[in-house]
This record gives structure tokens, C-alpha cells and sequence, in this order.
């Protein structure tokens, strides 16, 4: 079985629970520490799939590894390879499929529900979920459906949540969240989350971000078992792809 590539942006910002999902299945994984200088791969030779996780910085930014990612996710969707992006990772998916990247109308941080988007394809991909469901969110820039794509869930603050086309799933929320994530990326962000929170409804303080905390975790981590499971097609009619 060929393992899936997992590029991380930042070292805060790893696939935290996905790599509970793919041990339970069996299913093998590389980190590309992205971070800390590690090389993008050039050759889909022996991969099985690509997934990428978030970051702070833009889509649009003018780094070399960013350019990179988008190249390698174009040839990956030329050969139907599963794809999956995070946030930052379903901004890249979409620029590299002819998207674009701006500023969302608001900012959006913390605990918000998602709702599904009434359409043929969106059952395919959300069976098991309720039409309603809370997520983590923490984005400032959203992205464009790309051409021959479908969107299936968006927010209050969002139109745009996820998109999927053939084997690719890009997210705009995160379901990949550990509790020790979230308290981290709330802590080095403090600051921040209570001055921004004041000027926009979108953005929860500190301590609403961190609320319920475990049993907020736990729901999320059921919908990413959904999620996921859908998108290498576990559990589902479809036979599980050969990585």
C-alpha cells in the first residue's frame, strides 16, 4: 500500500488527529515538514495520495513552496490521486484547480457549525452527518469554487466550507483538532483572539474557544471519522482505494 504525503505548514498546525484515523485503518503516512525545510516532493511515484494541513500564511504569497504544492496538486488531480486540504491546504487545492483566494467577508475563529448545501453530490460525501454540525474554524481568506468542483457545506460567516471533485476533498474549517491543539493555537494567539474578538462577530474570545473543550473534541472527532472515512471511501459502498 502507498503511503499518503502529509505536508505540514507550520509546527503548530500538524495533522494532529488524522494520524489517529489512518493508524486505526491501517493506512500508511509521510510527514513533509514543510517548516523545517523538508524537500516537496517532484515525482508521484510511490505515493497515494496528498494531504495538506494549514497555516497562517496566504495562498497568494510569493513562496517557493507554495508554488511547489500548487504544481504537485495539479499533477495529482491529473491522475486522480485522493487529495485533501485544510484550510490553508483547501486554498491550495483550489488555486491549483483554477481557483482564487481572497479575504472572506469576516474573519472566522473558533466553534461554528457548518450546514450542508442541498445538491446531488453532498449526500456522497456527508452521509452520517446531521445538516447541521459544529466544526473549528480559523481562517481570515476564503476560496472560489474551482470549475467542475461542487460545494457542500458552508457557514454563517462562510458560503464556501468544503468542495469536492472526484477523489479530492478541500476543506475551509478544521476537523483534524486535538484538545492540546486547540489550547495551543489559543494560547500563542491570546492576545490576538481578545482584541479581535471585539471587532468581529466571527471570532470567539480565549475562553469561549476553549469551553466544553473535551466534549467539543470528541463530537468533532466523530464527524472527522465521517469525513475522512468518506474520502478514502471507508465504510462506504466504494472500495477503498489502492495507495
Amino acid at each position: 500500500m502507498k503511503p499518503l504525503i502529509i505536508f505540514r505548514h507550520v509546527d503548530i498546525e500538524g495533522p494532529g488527529y488524522l494520524t489517529h484515523f489512518l493508524k486505526t485503518h491501517g493506512i500508511h503516512y509521510l510527514l513533509v515538514k514543510v517548516d523545517q525545510g523538508d524537500e516537496i516532493p517532484r515525482s508521484l511515484d510511490n505515493i497515494g495520495g496528498l494531504v495538506f494541513m494549514g497555516g497562517p500564511m496566504s495562498v497568494n504569497d510569493d513562496l517557493p513552496w507554495i508554488h511547489q504544492e500548487i504544481a504537485l496538486i495539479k499533477r495529482a488531480a491529473e491522475a486522480k490521486l485522493p487529495i485533501l486540504g485544510h484550510c490553508l491546504g483547501g486554498q491550495l487545492i483550489s488555486k491549483a484547480l483554477g481557483g482564487e483566494i481572497y479575504p472572506n467577508p469576516a474573519k472566522e475563529i473558533g466553534w461554528y457549525n457548518v450546514e450542508w448545501i442541498e445538491n446531488r453530490v453532498a449526500p456522497g460525501w456527508l452521509n452520517g452527518l446531521p445538516l447541521n454540525f459544529e466544526v473549528f474554524h480559523w481562517h481570515n481568506e476564503t476560496f472560489t469554487i474551482p470549475r467542475g468542483a461542487t460545494n457542500i457545506l458552508r457557514s454563517h460567516h462562510c458560503s464556501r466550507q468544503a468542495f469536492v471533485k472526484d477523489n479530492i476533498l478541500a476543506l475551509q474549517f478544521h476537523v483534524e483538532m486535538t484538545v492540546d491543539m486547540t489550547k495551543e493555537w489559543a494560547q500563542v494567539n491570546r492576545v490576538e483572539l481578545e482584541t479581535t474578538a471585539r471587532q468581529n462577530p466571527g471570532v470567539q474570545t480565549y475562553a469561549q474557544m476553549l469551553d466544553e473543550i473535551e466534549g467539543r473534541t470528541m463530537a468533532l472527532h466523530k464527524v472527522a471519522n465521517i469525513i475522512y472515512g468518506h474520502w478514502l471511501r471507508i465504510g462506504s459502498n466504494e472500495q477503498l482505494p489502492v495507495l
